[in-house]
């Protein structure tokens, strides 16, 4: 049985259906992704094989290539949200781990691009951590 994975952006907006498994899921430190994700790091999941069925809202997502880069960006239009986006020709799909809503059933597979990793971005793990919100 084929693995059906649902997911969303933030206003509901876009809804779509991932059908297959993932290969990998890389969460990236390149510069790009930083200011893509707004974080540490770009969680993103890849499939050779599995294939996506927008639900709704595929007229509200818009991509933005950097020129002359392999690194590109799907979002929707009106909350800003990461999407899902076929890259490589068709021979790829890319999903944000966060816009899935349903938990993510792979580990990491690596951190990559480390060597341009945000200089705050070390020894996270010694950092409290508050289950809600501060105060």
């Amino acid at each position: 049985m084929t693995r059906k994975t649902r997911g969303s952006c933030l206003c509901g907006a876009v809804r779509f259906e991932v059908s297959g498994d993932f290969d990998a899921f890389f969460l990236c430190h390149c510069s790009r992704c930083r200011k893509n994700s707004g974080s540490a790091h770009g969680a993103n999941l890849f499939a050779s094989h599995a294939s996506i069925a927008w639900q709704s809202g595929e007229a509200n997502i818009a991509s933005y290539r950097v020129p002359d880069t392999r690194h590109e960006r799907s979002f929707c239009r009106t909350c800003g949200s990461a999407l899902p986006g076929v890259r490589m020709g068709g021979a790829l799909l890319v999903v944000p781990a966060g816009s899935l809503d349903a938990p993510v059933d792979i580990r990491p597979t690596a951190h990559i691009c480390c060597a341009s990793r945000a200089e705050w971005d070390a020894d996270l793990a010694d950092v409290p951590h508050i289950d809600g919100l501060p105060g």
